[in-house]
């Protein structure tokens, strides 16, 4: 029966009756769970509803739900196990919750700013720590009276973490860095960070004994995207990564693809309690993999980009568990047997027996909701079924439709070695036209080219293309946190009198609406390679959220941007005072 259900939502997922005028807000998209201490109820983050759910396990019954702020993206149960804590990330804030008597109680809201991702509590349920992405921070929390203690900097876009069970360390994941941090926690330094050579680090999840932590990532070669390059492993590829608390030693690391039936997009992570396996959730070949750790070979040097044929040719040490949708956050059961996820695009948690290695249940988490025409575009950007063999999705390096930290070349300009940042896709149907060089006037075909080229997938029918221009209508830029939280600065107004002004002249080529022209221009970053003239005038919204700016990618702050690669007095302005750029720099910071 839970397989026949699995296989007709998917069916309604991919080709069902369309409900054109719903937007996605009308579905829950679950992103997480937390597991209460006896594993008989559950919390489930919804981020597209901004919502809680609690879930009695018994019943398999929503018990209660409600609204915890916008686009909430991790929920952990504190150590009382009766409280718990919801990262509210487009509000800011870290929302306190009582849980008591099957009903929720909001309690708190934590303004600890920026967009708050995963969040980790000390064992006397105190203190928090909260991952910042776009403020490249880590907020730590007093619980006790519920305020903001102070910001530490570990590196660039931390979005998840995890505490050692002393409370000493903190792993922090810096997908903008390629590394894990290691900080401790009396003082909040940075003890060191770990070099991993990618991006998209996922759940973390330390070792019972302090010693490790555990979390998957996006490994990326630096490679053109070609069928031989992709097969090999060489340009982009999952992995297990395992990182040392004690001391800075090298990562290990064991990849999780299989040649010509890759893993794409791995997220989230949990270890059996007696830590005899581990479980990821693989959100873009909508399965779960589960390793049997205590015999698992890692590797810090002389690792292949496959996952090792000894592992394939054992189920009991390697098994993949196809759930359909979208799989996210999960936790493993108190007693070891089953795993619960959350399943965004099934807006259901979906219960997984580890003996079986079956779906023995689904939980809905709401009425049955008909699928929008951006919901099916959603579901297309999210699937790595449309790469060759299934490395990768959209998603990949589109992260949640924004960017990444890194330069990829796309061979989508003509050109070999002419490695260019991932554009944003925020309101990327309204601004024409498209690709770094400007050369695509049509959408459709610059999409096409995208799926065939870039992603060497199969080419997509019309109806697809109405689906996914339809999910990118309704993409909007996560809420800003500067301009939320500064906005209204005189240092903001300052800057946006520079900014239209004739000395900086931005206001010339980044206007309208979007603060974009559409149009084409020199502005001296041309290289010998390029097959076309000019780069195309990127939209300035969410700029604050990019790591590397410019096609290039070379200047990695706003500052390093205005004074050397994009300066105003080289492009079509005059050269500003450092105060002038400063305030630039704070009205950028709020687009």
């Amino acid at each position: 029966m839970v397989r026949q259900s699995l296989i007709c939502m998917l069916l309604l997922l991919l080709t069902g009756s369309v409900a054109s005028g719903q937007t996605l807000s009308d579905y829950r998209s679950p992103v997480d769970i937390a597991l209460s201490p006896q594993g008989d109820w559950m919390l489930v983050a919804n981020q597209t509803s901004g919502t809680l759910s609690l879930v009695d396990l018994a019943s398999a019954r929503v018990l209660d739900e409600i609204p915890v702020g916008p686009r909430p993206s991790y929920v952990l149960i504190c150590p009382d196990g009766k409280t718990a804590l919801v990262s509210a990330t487009d509000a800011g804030q870290l929302v306190k919750v009582a849980v008591a008597d099957g009903k929720l109680n909001k309690i708190a809201a934590i303004d600890v700013g920026f967009d708050p991702h995963g969040v980790a509590v000390m064992k006397d349920g105190t203190r928090a720590f909260v991952a910042l992405p776009s403020g490249h921070a880590v907020a730590v929390v007093d619980l006790v009276q519920n305020r903001l203690i102070e910001h530490s900097f570990p590196g660039k876009l931390p979005r998840y973490l995890a505490l050692t069970p002393d409370d000493s360390r903190l792993a922090v994941g810096l997908s903008g860095d390629g590394s894990v941090a290691v900080m401790e926690t009396v003082g909040n330094s940075t003890l060191y960070a770990t070099r991993i050579k990618g991006m998209n680090v996922g759940h973390m999840k330390t070792s019972a004994d302090g010693t490790q932590v555990y979390f998957p990532w996006l490994h990326y070669g630096e490679n053109i995207p070609s069928p031989g390059n992709i097969r090999r492993g060489w340009v982009l590829g999952n992995r297990l990564g395992r990182v040392d608390l004690t001391a800075d030693k090298l990562d290990e690391v064991l990849s999780l693809d299989t040649e010509g039936n890759a893993v794409s997009d791995a997220f989230g992570l949990d270890l059996t309690p007696d830590e005899s396996h581990v479980v990821i959730s693989a959100s873009g070949t909508h399965e779960l993999l589960v390793l049997r750790l205590n015999d698992l070979k890692m590797y810090t040097v002389g690792s292949t980009e496959h996952i090792d044929q000894e592992l394939l040719d054992d189920p009991a040490r390697f098994a993949r568990i196809p759930v359909g949708g979208r799989p996210m956050g999960l936790e493993i059961t108190p007693d070891g047997q089953s795993v619960y996820v959350a399943n965004y695009l099934l807006d259901a948690v979906q219960e997984i027996d580890l003996a079986s290695r079956t779906v023995k249940r689904m939980i809905p988490l709401g009425p049955p909701v008909e699928i929008s025409l951006a919901r099916q575009g959603e579901a297309l950007f999210y699937d790595g079924d449309k790469s060759f063999d299934r490395w990768y999705s959209c998603h990949s390096c589109h992260y949640d439709g924004g960017s990444n930290a890194e330069i990829f070349d796309t061979r989508n300009d003509r050109t070999v070695g002419t490695y260019k940042t991932a554009p944003v896709l925020w309101n990327v149907s309204k601004t024409f036209p498209w690709t770094w060089h400007g050369w695509q006037e049509d959408l459709r075909s610059a999409m096409q080219t995208s799926f065939t080229e870039t992603m060497q997938g199969k080419k997509l029918p019309e109806d697809e293309f109405d689906a996914l221009i339809a999910y990118f209508d309704q993409l909007k830029p996560p809420a800003n946190p500067f301009a939320r939280d500064q906005a209204n600065s005189a240092a903001v107004a300052r800057g946006k009198a520079i900014f239209f002004s004739d000395k900086a002249a931005c206001g010339s080529c980044h206007s309208g609406e979007h603060l974009t022209d559409g149009q084409s221009h020199d502005v001296g970053t041309n290289q010998k390679r390029d097959y076309y003239d000019g780069y195309n005038t990127p939209s300035l919204l969410g700029v604050y959220s990019k790591v590397r700016l410019l096609h290039h990618g070379r200047a990695r702050t706003l500052e390093e941007l205005l004074t050397e690669h994009h300066a105003p007095q080289d492009i079509a302005g005059e050269k500003l005072t450092e105060q002038e750029t400063r305030d630039l720099v704070e009205y950028l910071k709020t687009l």
